[in-house]
């Protein structure tokens, strides 16, 4: 049996993080819908970057843009070339929008990262985008800073689905699930609106391992590795809270949806653990995975589904998460440095876009004159 098909029974959706021309021209992504359950796609312009930058899968949407306007600059080019693979994909997972009640089939596109810390310029860019690309299984990604969550707020009340992101602690999620909420609240169709709360994993157990290895007692060493999980389960609980509670009651009679909790960052980067950890351990109703395709291909070939792990052993997790703070680990400062760093990193993968499309716009050009 194909253990991702298995999580589709628990009530957990399976996305993909990682999106680039070739997986959805050469029937990859369809592949991966019909055999595999796939049910959304979540991209970043990391993954851009490697496909301009190694292949020529862009090379003929490039010269046809170069031969419209040579002096197009890159900014545009990214624009246009994201927007066309992002429209094409949600067409493909149309079909599982219409199926799921407008819950799963979603495809994300993000702002410029240089914006996160403009909460009016998020907002306008997001509107924008959302018109552009014209389609209703479509998330605008916005990063969970505070003026990210202003924005979140905007958007939503401007009937735009919205993917948060970059959310490491419970303060960040707290955040996040007030702005749907107060969104909804003010928006005239709340029934229409979808939107996750990507909540990063295996980035914590990074940052905090290393933390415990300075420490380097028998208390801090048996931490390792379960910090990150134990912090997902927490936020899981809050989730369950927040929307069962009076706040969303009269919400949900109006046909709203749950804003989902997405557990992002889950492939794993430590050797030494489990390479489907932060699939396994965090399988629970109402949630998302976006899973890279290397541990998407892993949890197809080995993966358990024991059930509801993310319900499991909760006072554990209670017991780890306190046993870390009596270490005098901050795990909310780990947590906020975590997003600064994320921030830098996006805005970082998005310069080096813009230069590999440089790069490929120069060697065209000088191919086409020596001819």
């Amino acid at each position: 049996m194909n253990s991702l098909l298995e999580l589709r029974k628990r009530g957990q959706s399976v996305w993909l993080d990682y999106i680039r021309r070739d997986l959805i021209r050469n029937g990859e992504l369809k592949r991966l819908i019909d055999d595999d359950g796939l049910r959304g796609v979540t991209s970043n312009p990391s993954i851009f970057e490697i496909a301009i930058d190694d292949s020529t899968e862009y090379d003929e949407a490039l010269r046809a843009m170069f031969a419209r306007n040579p002096n197009i600059e890159a900014r545009e080019l990214y624009d246009t070339l994201s927007i066309e693979d992002v429209r094409d994909a949600t067409d493909i997972l149309r079909p599982a929008y219409n199926e799921s009640g407008g819950l799963d089939g979603f495809v994300s596109i993000e702002p410029p990262p240089q914006l996160t810390r403009d909460t009016k310029a998020t907002i306008e860019e997001g509107q924008r985008l959302w018109r552009t690309v014209d389609r209703p299984n479509l998330m605008i990604k916005v990063v969970s800073t505070p003026e990210g969550v202003q924005a979140v707020e905007a958007l939503i009340a401007a009937g735009v689905n919205v993917n948060i992101t970059l959310m490491f602690s419970m303060a960040h999620y707290e955040a996040v699930a007030g702005a749907y909420i107060r969104g909804l609240k003010r928006c005239s169709a709340p029934e229409k609106i979808a939107s996750v709360a990507s909540f990063f994993v295996s980035r914590v157990d990074t940052q905090v391992d290393k933390a415990l290895d300075t420490l380097g007692s028998p208390e801090a060493l048996a931490l390792r590795g379960k910090i990150a999980i134990a912090n997902s389960k927490k936020v899981y609980q809050r989730f369950r809270e927040i929307f069962a509670g009076d706040d969303f009651s009269a919400l949900r009679k109006k046909g709203a949806h749950v804003q989902r909790p997405l557990w992002a960052s889950t492939s794993t980067k430590n050797p030494r653990y489990r390479d489907v950890l932060y699939v396994e351990e965090l399988i629970g109703p109402e949630t998302v995975n976006t899973i890279p395709p290397a541990t998407m291909k892993a949890f197809r070939d080995h993966g358990q589904v024991r059930g509801d792990m993310i319900q499991e052993n909760l006072p554990e997790a209670d017991a780890q998460l306190q046993a870390l703070s009596k270490l005098g680990i901050d795990l909310n400062a780990i947590a906020d440095k975590l997003q600064v760093d994320g921030v830098a990193a996006f805005a970082s993968a998005y310069d080096r876009v813009l230069a590999a499309l440089e790069k490929k716009q120069h060697k065209m050009q000088v191919a086409g004159t020596s001819r």
